[in-house]
């Protein structure tokens, strides 16, 4: 693909990831269903900028007090997204171990219910199966293509959510946003964990529904065989 094609899909990508952004939405906005595709398709390094780009233009756009988390980690999920369609996988291991391991050092991550982040220990089991199957969404039109862009889906939505668990704990943003306190801090983190859940359970859902057709339709009318970067 040549560049001025790569550019011009990284300004399309940026432009729907802004503006999916806009409206909210169930749970926390529409383009949480955007990113996985972004991923897939623009690559780990295009598909980061993409989705920096559109993240930052959102928030400035419409801001609010955690615009922070947003243009931090759904560059980290969309990127997530394009290693595993390309197969690899220890780059997000690495990623995922780090923020882990400072949250489970910080006193809060030991006191704080383990039930809150058991999506984030699964995705991370996930993340060696996930980028094996990762590469099938490039080679397969069955069963197993809607398993792979499922896997992908649900482990880079979960790194979105691993990010911001991050910068909240380990990185102490909770004393920015005024939670100094520990009960606080666990009646915010206890609320986002469930509503975490919840948008889990929502990007299968969507993926199921509407990603499937939608990565098919864009591998045929764009002409891929592999992500863009």
């Amino acid at each position: 693909m040549q560049a001025t094609q790569k550019i011009a899909l990284t300004a399309v990508f940026a432009a729907l990831h802004a503006f999916l952004f806009l409206p909210g939405g169930a749970w926390r906005s529409l383009v949480i269903y955007l990113m996985p595709i972004e991923g897939i398709v623009l690559g780990p390094s295009i598909g980061f900028v993409a989705a920096l780009i559109g993240s930052a233009i959102a928030r400035l756009i419409k801001s609010d007090i955690f615009w922070m988390f947003g243009i931090i980690a759904e560059p980290i999920g969309v990127a997530a997204a394009g290693l595993l369609a390309k197969g690899r996988w220890k780059e997000i291991q690495l990623i995922y171990g780090v923020m882990l391991g400072a949250y489970f050092l910080h006193p809060y991550g030991r006191m704080l219910p383990l039930w809150t982040i058991l999506d984030l220990l699964v995705a991370f089991a996930l993340v060696y199966p996930a980028s094996k199957i990762g590469t099938r969404v490039w080679t397969e039109q069955t069963k197993k293509f809607a398993a792979a862009l499922l896997l992908i889906a649900f482990v880079s939505t979960v790194a979105d959510s691993m990010a911001r668990v991050f910068l909240l704990i380990p990185c102490r943003l909770y004393e920015f946003l005024g939670f100094s306190s520990y009960e606080k801090l666990a009646n915010l983190f206890i609320f986002g964990a469930s509503g975490s859940y919840i948008e889990d359970g929502l990007v299968s859902i969507v993926t199921l529904i509407a990603g499937v057709p939608l990565m098919l339709s864009l591998r045929r009318i764009l002409g891929l065989r592999h992500p863009v970067s």
